[in-house]
């Protein structure tokens, strides 16, 4: 300890003496979801201020991302996610600074794939799981680390809570279903994001446990079927009470009003033979809206003398047509 003490106050000195400013320490490139964040460490000067310029290599010239900063980290989340990256950092002190320490990054490769979010569904004896890719920092809100790779794949790990045996299983999609678990029993899971054809791994999600429940009880997604299919029942009752009352109100409404407004019987039968009615239509010319009508109304009554004389004119005419006796 102390020997190493001495080894960092000769370099001090020595770096004092000859005016140099040492180059940043331990520089790399921290990408998890290729958000990337360059750090290093300050290096010891004894004049201390520091500061630290940053720059990546883009068309053959390096361009600043950072510069004069007290910070020992800088964002490089912009660059392209595909290609490699030449990044350098130096430590500045006025108009003095140190060496260029380099780095080459290639975001598509040693980006760390983040842990997927993951949703748990306890029911009889399994364990529904959803599954959903990382985000990319900086990106649309569905762009996910699952749309940049060709192969996607989930690696799923489950196991008794208290037991150290865990069951290793890979699934394709978004969702899988783990199944003859004992009942009324806790069960933990984690996932991670997992890329076959490059056979690399992303970090853990969290334990998420769960206990299964008894056959008996019954799963949520055959409540809400039940709720959902009597409330479709129920409305299709409703919608048939509202037509029967429109059809009583209409049934009410004609008989109302059809009630004293029957035609004649010979009428009926009149307008019944279409022909006569059709015939009846051409046989008057057009009315002129200016034409006045009235209502003309025939009746006709046959009373008891002209039935008295028409008897007796029966009579005569039949006396007449009989030969009279002789006397």
């Amino acid at each position: 300890m102390a020997r190493s003490r001495w080894i960092w106050l000769g370099s001090c000195l020595l770096v004092s003496a000859l005016g140099m400013v040492p180059p940043p320490e331990n520089v790399r490139m921290n990408s998890v979801n290729f958000q990337n964040i360059l750090q290093w460490e300050s290096p010891a000067f004894p004049k201390g201020g520091l500061t630290f310029t940053a720059q990546y290599l883009s068309y053959r010239k390096f361009q600043d991302m950072c510069t004069s900063t007290a910070l020992t980290e800088c964002d490089f989340s912009s660059l392209s996610k595909y290609g490699d990256h030449t990044l350098r950092v130096r430590a500045e002190l006025a108009e003095e600074y140190s060496d260029w320490v380099n780095v080459t990054f290639s975001p598509v490769d040693d980006t760390i794939i983040g842990p997927p979010r993951l949703e748990v569904e306890a029911l009889a004896n399994s364990l529904h799981i959803r599954f959903s890719a990382p985000q990319i920092e900086k990106e649309h809100v569905t762009w996910t680390m699952k749309n940049i790779y060709n192969s996607w794949a989930y690696n799923v790990q489950y196991w008794k809570n208290g037991s150290d045996e865990k069951i290793l299983v890979t699934c394709q999609y978004d969702f899988e279903v783990l199944r003859n678990l004992e009942p009324r029993t806790t069960y933990c899971v984690q996932v991670q994001g997992f890329l076959p054809d490059r056979n690399k791994t992303g970090l853990w999600s969290k334990p998420d446990c769960k206990q299964t429940i008894n056959d008996e009880t019954a799963p949520s997604w055959i409540v809400v079927a039940i709720i959902l299919t009597a409330s479709v029942c129920v409305a299709c009752l409703l919608l048939l009470g509202f037509f029967a009352l429109l059809w009583c109100i209409y049934k009410k409404t004609k008989y109302v009003f059809a009630r004293g407004n029957k035609l004649p019987q010979h009428l009926k039968e009149f307008l019944g033979h279409p022909h006569h009615s059709k015939l009846l239509f051409f046989s008057f010319p057009l009315s002129d809206e200016n034409d006045v009508f009235d209502k003309l109304s025939v009746v006709t009554e046959v009373s008891e003398s002209s039935k008295q004389n028409s008897e007796d004119s029966c009579s005569l005419k039949t006396l007449a047509g009989e030969d009279l006796p002789s006397s």
